[in-house]
């Protein structure tokens, strides 16, 4: 018999916390929606009493999901339980997740409790927050250095207060999978917590948050809360489609099953990565560009005769099929739009025909169109809809020699207004860059600049990303186009427009 296994996603408050990455509230409202329907039971939305973004994110979401559990992180006290009940109050599956940090380090040195005082502390939020909300959990914020007997007495304390779920956080990410399955044993069997449901939240700082959270789920635990491409603080979280694709590979070993639809979870991926601005590696477990790729000949024969020979995941479980098509410049709109949606994009008619004729423009110098190709187009035209009523590159004219100063002129639009001017560099990229901040007129540092081929060739696909930071915040932007000097401008635009969006917009 196979134990049902709950995944709470947390992309959107952790994941958010990524150095650099700053999503907005519709931008969490669309991500949320994506992960609804991809199956997730439940969804963190967010702190509401951190920033009043956090709060319009908290809400908006509760009030648009019908069918995964919404929850709202708050601190062991008044001020932030009731927030996050307020944020909550129009979500058909409310969750108030109260927190507290429980090793003596944290206790101490951030805190200034005593055990005692943290045990009525877990008491009288937790009783506070059941009472606004049937559904409460209570993490104990690094679990995996507090002293076990405590930490087994506080969760105790929030059991016996109403909390329906216990979560085992390991904050710092210092645990080993037999040390984690360890614990998650010992907390299952301790006096007055058999048969309470477990949840375990891991950090990849040693780069085992995916191994832990499994072993965590087979020694007992039954929610696994991670986030989509790992993304999080520092090093980041456990990866959700890492967990999920795991457990269905390995579904005799563990014997464990969900209600996440796999075929969903490369447009999450792929979504994630675009509206945060943080790539996924080449080389990334279920995601990556290269997960299905096999160039070694011996490889290659072997999956000619037999996909299984070196291949453990079948690519129809991600949704992906066997053949695809081949675009060129003959493509119709219907075999684009078909491209569009194998690869997980969608997109609506409008965006759809302004992607397609970014695509005839591109197959007009190429005689075949490849997939990433025509994925970092129709991500290109996906960050424009987001960031619509920002600045837009019209036209621009560089002037550069060698070792002489650059000169650019360039001109912007944005709400059907012409801008433009001109100024140089020691370079066509830093000419481009202080142009567009003469026009922008705003005070922007570059912190970040990164260029990458989408392909290879004279006539390769270039993407290039940014990282800027404006008010004291990091913002980053991408940029595509053949020309790698438009593709600097554009990306360089895409930044200070998400600047502009989430700071002075109120998004």
């Amino acid at each position: 018999m196979m134990d049902r296994i709950l995944f709470q996603d947390t992309t959107l408050r952790d994941g958010d916390q990524t150095p650099g990455v700053n999503f907005s509230v519709s931008q969490k409202e669309e991500l949320a929606r994506l992960l609804e329907d991809a199956g997730v039971d439940f969804i963190e939305a967010g702190f509401p009493a951190a920033s009043p973004g956090d709060f319009k994110a908290v809400q908006s979401i509760a009030a648009a999901l019908k069918h995964a559990g919404v929850t709202a992180l708050a601190r062991a006290n008044e001020k932030d339980i009731e927030a996050a009940r307020d944020a909550l109050c129009g979500a058909a599956h409310p969750r108030i997740h109260v927190f507290l940090a429980l090793s003596d380090l944290h206790l101490k040195e951030k805190l200034n409790l005593s055990r005692e005082d943290a045990l009525d502390a877990i008491d009288r939020s937790v009783r506070l927050a059941r009472n606004y909300c049937d559904d409460v959990e209570f993490s104990a914020e690094d679990a995996t250095r507090a002293d076990r007997a405590f930490l087994a007495q506080a969760f105790r304390r929030a059991a016996e207060a109403g909390a329906s779920v216990l979560n085992v956080p390991d904050t710092v990410g210092v645990s080993t999978p037999a040390e984690f399955a360890d614990l998650i044993t010992y907390l299952k069997n301790a006096d007055g917590l058999r048969g309470k449901c477990f949840s375990v939240h891991c950090h990849n700082d040693l780069g085992l948050a995916v191994s832990n959270t499994l072993s965590g789920l087979a020694a007992g635990a039954q929610m696994a809360e991670c986030t989509i491409n790992g993304i999080g603080e520092r090093a980041g979280n456990a990866s959700l489609e890492q967990i999920a694709m795991a457990l269905k590979v390995k579904r005799e070993t563990y014997r464990k099953e969900f209600a996440l639809d796999t075929k969903k979870l490369l447009n999450l991926s792929k979504t994630v990565s675009a509206l945060s601005g943080v790539p996924v590696s080449p080389t990334a477990p279920i995601v990556g560009a290269n997960a299905f790729a096999h160039e070694s000949g011996i490889h290659q024969h072997g999956i000619l005769k037999n996909r299984k020979t070196y291949q453990i995941i079948d690519p129809e479980d991600l949704g992906l099929k066997e053949t695809s098509l081949v675009l060129g410049k003959l493509s119709g709109r219907h075999a684009f739009s078909e491209k569009a949606r194998e690869l997980g994009f969608s997109l609506e008619k409008e965006q759809l025909e302004e992607a397609f004729a970014a695509f005839l423009q591109l197959a007009d110098r190429k005689k075949i169109v490849r997939d990433d190709e025509v994925e970092a187009i129709l991500e290109d035209q996906r960050d424009a809809r987001i960031l619509s009523e920002g600045f837009h590159l019209t036209a621009f004219q560089i002037q550069s020699n060698s070792g002489g100063m650059a000169s650019a002129d360039i001109t912007l639009s944005k709400k059907g207004k012409t801008l433009r001017d001109a100024a140089t560099g020691t370079g066509p990229i830093e000419a481009a860059f202080h142009t567009v901040d003469r026009i922008v007129d705003r005070k922007v540092v570059l912190d970040a600049y990164r260029i990458r081929a989408v392909t290879e060739g004279t006539d390769a696909l270039g993407v290039v990303q940014v990282k800027i930071r404006y008010q004291e915040q990091s913002f980053t932007g991408r940029g595509v186009s053949l020309d790698i000097i438009e593709a600097s401008i554009k990306a360089y635009i895409n930044a200070i427009n998400r600047a502009l969006f989430f700071t002075e917009a109120g998004k």
